[in-house]
């Protein structure tokens, strides 16, 4: 399967062999044009529930555009969703602190002081660490509500189209149980609310990424949520061993030359560690849920020695930039062998 956020890419990926998407993600759809990404910062800029809910409803007919077109790409094969992900900051404009407040008060019209009072609010030390994930879609529950009606408004128009459409919901960044379920409610409502207004329905799988050690270590209580499992990898990685990936450059190569680590973690995935986490989540998964579907989508998708420990491990799937999928294809094929 094939990491891809648009319908060239999806198309791109399929072409390349990839048997569907492990990994579609949305926040890359906001970034498209300046007209999307000036909406998430009025969304972003809100202060209460209904002026978010004017910006969200605005970006809705984008996200079911951009759904539709990679349903229409990957026709016949399951496509993986996952809901936002990144801290909110990152929607901001570059620059220095004036710049953003003069930018984001002529874009979304809100004072200087108000947006100086959000930005403060959305500054965070250690953002990896901090207000993303399903920790967005459960402090704004109205996000995640707008992301699955465009999944499912997207689903039923491409099916009466006759498009064969399989979708999975990948809620990210869950730690506890209390997370997804939280999240999974919400979104089996919108699916409901949606059938009964097009008059018609399709069967969806609601799912986590497992990228946090915590929720390795309680996937069988997670797995009672969820449909599927997909290892984040590469935050997964980052978590276990302690390591930022935007500052592990600047002792990798020592870490390397003295041969403390072997190889960059980061593109080699670490089986005595981050591997071990993965066997443990998935055996305790499929000991609450016998035919649990489980993957991985992080760039180690991609690389040989690790797709081997995947297939090893008894994963059903890996998931790479569209690119990697024919590498991805030999390595797994080698392991059939």
């Amino acid at each position: 399967m094939a990491n891809a956020d648009t319908p060239e890419d999806a198309l791109t990926a399929r072409n390349n062999g990839a048997q569907g998407i492990g990994l579609c993600r949305t926040e890359h759809m906001f970034f498209a044009s300046d007209e999307r990404i000036k909406t998430v910062r009025k969304m972003i800029m809100a202060v209460t529930p209904e002026q978010r809910k004017v910006a969200l409803d605005q970006l809705l007919p984008y996200q079911r555009s951009d759904f539709e077109g990679i349903f229409r790409a990957m026709d016949g094969l399951p496509v993986t969703i996952r809901l936002l992900d990144p801290p909110l900051h990152e929607f901001l404009p570059e620059g220095d602190l004036d710049h953003i407040v003069s930018e984001l008060t002529t874009e979304t019209g809100v004072t200087e002081d108000e947006v100086f009072s959000r930005i403060e609010k959305l500054s965070e030390v250690n953002p990896m660490l901090g207000f993303r994930g399903c920790r967005l879609g459960i402090s704004y529950p109205e996000l995640t509500e707008m992301q699955a009606r465009a999944i499912f408004q997207a689903t039923i128009t491409m099916s009466n189209q006759g498009v064969k459409v399989l979708p999975e919901i990948m809620v990210p960044l869950v730690g506890t149980p209390q997370e997804l379920g939280h999240q999974v409610s919400l979104i089996h409502n919108v699916a409901k609310k949606v059938f009964t207004e097009m008059g018609s329905s399709i069967a969806y799988k609601v799912g986590t990424m497992i990228e946090i050690p915590r929720a390795a270590l309680i996937a069988d209580e997670i797995a009672k949520e969820a449909d599927f499992f997909s290892f984040g990898t590469n935050d997964l990685t980052q978590m276990t061993f302690g390591y930022s990936r935007d500052d592990v450059g600047k002792f990798l190569l020592t870490y390397l030359s003295k041969g403390i680590l072997q190889s960059d973690p980061f593109e080699v995935l670490d089986q005595k560690g981050v591997g071990q986490l993965i066997k443990l989540a998935t055996e305790r998964g499929r000991k609450a849920k016998p035919h649990l579907k489980v993957g991985i989508c992080g760039e180690h998708g991609g690389e040989p020695s690790s797709v081997a420990f995947f297939a090893e491990a008894g994963l059903d799937y890996v998931s790479c930039s569209p690119f990697r999928v024919p590498i991805a294809r030999l390595a797994a094929a080698q392991v059939a062998i």
